[in-house]
């Protein structure tokens, strides 16, 4: 069984905040991610190995943007970041960067 039919996924939004290797200027970005929300019960057809998967997995986000365009000079750079997936448990407490102005 695919792990995919334990999540519910949906599309999201989140700001940030990077600086262009090339032009050294900070600015805000809209980077896209899949918000990925276990489902309350395990789907039929499962069998035990799934299961166990299944009570392990957690609620995370799966970041789809690699690069982005930079909004003064224009040229693309990757996103200085080794975190492609996040815990939602992580970012619970933590504000996010548009409640922060």
């Amino acid at each position: 069984m695919d792990e995919r039919q334990f999540f519910t996924e949906k599309p999201e939004q989140r700001p940030a905040k990077f600086q262009c290797p090339r032009c050294r200027r900070t600015n805000d970005y809209t980077i896209r991610w899949i918000r990925r929300t276990k489902k309350i019960q395990i789907p039929p057809g499962a069998d035990a190995r799934d299961r166990t998967l299944f009570e392990k997995s957690k609620d995370h986000l799966i970041r789809v943007d690699d690069d982005v365009t930079c909004k003064t000079c224009g040229k693309r750079f990757e996103i200085p970041s080794h975190r492609a997936l996040v815990f939602l448990e992580e970012l619970e407490g933590l504000p996010r960067d548009d409640e922060t102005e």
